[in-house]
């Protein structure tokens, strides 16, 4: 009987201990779980609508990223930043543009966020998204006030688009009240200003854009620009906007237009080990040449943290600080 017992005993303390091993993951002195640092072998990217930059440029970078790390990063289009950003926080991709604007809202919960998200990070900005105000010569709309009582598309729901319009209306005492507002994609608003059914519209991507330059390719574009003054102001209250220009010739424009713009960065879910974001990061910026986009050319590790109001994550981190480069 007591050899019985102690055989009983002796059993239990070793499938405790196969258990302890083989148990869901183990656990930092703080009680968290450890994410591990393998590589995953499949990540979505989100990126935006697949007339405007995000989209091409996405799966540019995710070829990058494969050919650096062997991870298979899905470039999938979408609304673009804001509907980006509630997408990855409810774990429906890894990573996503976004704009640096609709990023620092985010973390505040404001605007487009009800409230405060802390559970999606930044791994870096790319290049400058000019604010541009699309309309066509004979629309006889050539100010900002002009748009009063027009058509105008402020972009499609829960993109960053929306809240630049409302912003720099904002700059001009007027309201998405002052317009008959419409919430259409790049696309559709090139071909709406094409069709006649819309007046202008707010875009905000990388320059050229491709759905402004199918505009081009039938009509007779017109940027509307933002008055300095205006344009100082807005900067003033809202730290993240810049001085822009869209340069003469884009679009066959016969002289630079001056706008603002803010910064498209790349934020990844905090669920992404540090070895898996911190090879992303190093991939992305050490092989921006290689990225088969004109926009590679604005690509740099110096300016990679420009604009960025929320925390990175470690991974990320771990790469700039290895390569010195500080927040501006």
């Amino acid at each position: 009987m007591r050899k019985n017992w102690l055989f009983s005993i002796g059993l239990l303390l070793v499938l405790s201990l196969f258990l302890v091993a083989c148990g869901g993951g183990s656990t930092d002195e703080g009680g968290t779980e450890d994410k591990g640092s393998e590589d995953p072998e499949y990540l979505s990217f989100l990126t935006g609508g697949t007339s405007g930059t995000y989209y091409p440029l996405g799966g540019a970078i995710a070829k990058i990223i494969l050919d650096e790390t062997g991870i298979k990063a899905d470039a999938v289009s979408s609304n673009a930043s804001a509907d980006n950003i509630i997408a990855v926080k409810d774990g429906e991709a890894e990573m996503a543009f976004t704009q640096t604007d609709v990023a620092a809202d985010a973390a505040e919960g404001i605007n487009a966020f009800d409230e405060p998200i802390d559970t999606v990070l930044g791994m870096g900005s790319l290049y400058p998204e000019t604010i541009q105000i699309v309309t066509v010569a004979d629309s006889g709309i050539k100010t900002v006030e002009d748009l009063k009582g027009k058509k105008v598309s402020v972009g499609a729901p829960g993109s960053g688009t929306y809240i630049n319009a409302e912003q720099i209306l904002e700059a001009y005492d007027m309201t998405m009240d002052d317009i008959n507002e419409q919430n259409l994609d790049f696309g559709e608003s090139a071909g709406g200003i094409k069709d006649g059914n819309i007046d202008a519209a707010f875009i905000t991507a990388g320059t050229p854009t491709g759905a402004v330059e199918e505009l081009q390719a039938t009509s007779e574009v017109h940027i509307v620009p933002v008055d300095a003054d205006k344009a100082e102001s807005l900067i003033e209250k809202y730290p993240y906007y810049a001085l822009d220009t869209v340069p003469e010739g884009t679009y066959g424009l016969e002289a630079d237009v001056d706008t603002v713009a803010v910064l498209a960065m790349i934020v990844v879910t905090d669920q992404l080990s540090e070895d898996t974001v911190y090879n992303m990061t190093k991939a992305l910026y050490e092989n921006s040449s290689d990225i088969a986009h004109a926009k590679s050319e604005e690509i740099s590790v110096d300016r990679a943290l420009d604009g960025i109001g929320i925390d990175m994550h470690p991974g990320a981190k771990k790469y700039f600080d290895e390569k010195g480069i500080e927040a501006k």
